[in-house]
């Protein structure tokens, strides 16, 4: 581990501010907020910044949050970020992701055209910073020109997420 969570007894108003971008109250607190939004909690402003990001992403984009499930779990796996998989699992799970769903992401599977799309989405955007032509008309031809752009965002946000769980070291909350 290079970045420990922050301990109790140095949270402050501007922890507890940040974080609640994202938590309610009752989890406003070392145990409640978990591994990774306690160890990001070391960099108030910037972590009160990147959550608001994330919150749109999370809740308030156009994309389905099955697909948005998909997209994050197979950038998990191309990352090797075992925090965000669990936690991805879990989220998508409670979107629809079946469990052949969630076995295909890892293994850049989709089940249909629509899914395929978007784990080609990832696996390019990983690797070249850019959807192929194909790729974007398979998605276009499903997808709203909004519903793409929160797609791109966040492969990108969740990929940033992943590089930073480990280059941090965040470790699984069970562990803590």
């Amino acid at each position: 581990m290079r970045v420990a969570p922050l301990p109790a007894d140095q949270w402050d108003d501007d922890v507890r501010r940040a974080l609640s971008v994202m938590l309610p109250d009752e989890r406003l607190n070392p145990e409640g907020a978990g591994n990774l939004l306690t160890t990001l909690a070391r960099h108030p402003r910037l972590t009160r910044a990147f959550l608001r990001f994330n919150v749109h992403l999370l809740f308030r984009s156009t994309l389905p949050a099955r697909l948005r499930e998909l997209a994050i779990l197979r950038v998990a796996h191309l990352l090797g970020s075992e925090y965000e998989w669990e936690h991805h699992v879990a989220m998508g799970r409670e979107v629809g992701l079946s469990d052949a769903a969630i076995e295909g992401a890892a293994r850049g599977e989709g089940a249909d055209e629509l899914d395929q799309a978007i784990l080609d989405a990832v696996d390019q955007l990983q690797e070249k910073a850019n959807i192929s032509d194909h790729t974007w008309a398979q998605l276009s031809a499903h997808l709203d020109e909004r519903q793409r752009m929160d797609l791109v965002f966040t492969i990108g946000c969740y990929g940033a997420l992943a590089m930073a769980i480990n280059t941090f070291g965040v470790e699984p909350d069970q562990e803590r």
